[in-house]
């Protein structure tokens, strides 16, 4: 008799607004790596989407499940869907920084509506 099978999605995205999706059907009790590595094995035949990738990289990026991070042995349930984050290109905490220095610290959050004629921050 046959092992049951279970829909797994796998999710990524190797450049900025550019994401990939692929469903899968896996053997029950199939780890995160396992998922990867299929994935990776039926994307291999589909290369127009990915031409001039390097998908090796695939197997370095960070994985979690429904956006919780995961290791690469946790098995996997029905319904799962399995994300891989690529790296940080900037610190979020600097990014943050960066943008209200742009945007001015009168005219954003807490400070938006002062009354007039009172000092930035009160």
């Amino acid at each position: 008799m046959a092992e049951p099978l279970i829909d797994i999605t796998v999710c990524w995205s190797l450049k900025a607004r550019e994401v990939h999706e692929q469903t899968l059907h896996l053997p029950q009790g199939s780890t995160l790596e396992a998922a990867v590595d299929a994935c990776l094995a039926l994307c291999q035949s589909s290369e127009s989407v990915f031409k001039g990738t390097d998908l090796g990289q695939i197997k370095f990026m960070q994985a979690g499940i429904w956006g919780r991070k995961a290791e690469w042995t946790e098995i996997l349930s029905p319904g799962d869907r399995v994300e891989l984050y690529r790296p940080l290109q900037v610190d979020p905490k600097v990014a943050r920084r960066q943008r209200f220095k742009r945007q001015g610290k009168g005219r954003t959050g807490l400070f938006a509506n002062r009354k007039s004629g009172s000092a930035a921050g009160y």
